[in-house]
């Protein structure tokens, strides 16, 4: 008689989820720097209107690029529960503006669908993937080639990390996943929460 085989063990990879008007958006955990509390930044002169400015984290000016603006939502308002996620990416730092954070999800590889083919959508560009998980769908945004698409980075500075200025800021190590987590719920207390390292 042949023992059972063991059950198949899937990888899973963490994703910080968000809103974006009544849509669940998800960047790559690995990616997300901090979030702040969004406040008022610099205008950057003849800048398309999704881009919102720059402010100068600890010496380095960072864009400001608001997510809502960008994906054609609209009433794209401005409340208690709007915020930053910096973004620490290949060649560069960049700032998100979302309607609100929600959580950390653990994604299996079996959890991910494809993107339907729809040419009449140029957001689709910017999409990995569709992480379906029991009642809920999240849109997995592939932000290195979102900036590409925005002419914010080359693709050359997107294949490999190479050190920034001086003063520029560092990529993080993430910490454990309840650590990630704790930096959620303290955010949503505190109106911060800067990832542990």
């Amino acid at each position: 008689m042949n023992a059972p085989e063991p059950d198949t063990v899937q990888e899973t990879h963490e994703y910080l989820a968000f809103a974006l008007g009544n849509e669940q958006y998800a960047v790559d955990i690995l990616q997300v720097q901090e979030i702040r509390s969004y406040n008022t930044v610099t205008r950057i002169a003849s800048a398309p209107e999704h881009i919102k400015g720059g402010i100068n984290m600890r010496g380095q000016i960072v864009p400001i690029i608001d997510l809502r603006i960008r994906f054609g939502l609209d009433n794209a308002s401005f409340n208690e529960q709007t915020v930053v996620i910096i973004l620490n990416l290949p060649g560069t730092v960049i700032g998100a503006v979302v309607d609100s954070v929600l959580d950390v999800i653990e994604v299996t590889a079996g959890d991910m669908k494809e993107i339907p083919n729809l040419p009449s959508n140029p957001n689709t560009d910017h999409m990995s993937g569709i992480a379906a998980m029991d009642e809920r769908m999240l849109i997995i945004l592939d932000m290195a080639g979102f900036l590409i698409g925005e002419a914010l980075v080359t693709s050359e500075s997107t294949t490999s990390v190479q050190a920034g200025p001086a003063g520029s800021v560092a990529p993080c190590v993430i910490g454990s996943a309840n650590a990630r987590a704790e930096a959620v719920a303290a955010f949503h207390r505190e109106g911060s929460g800067r990832w542990p390292t």
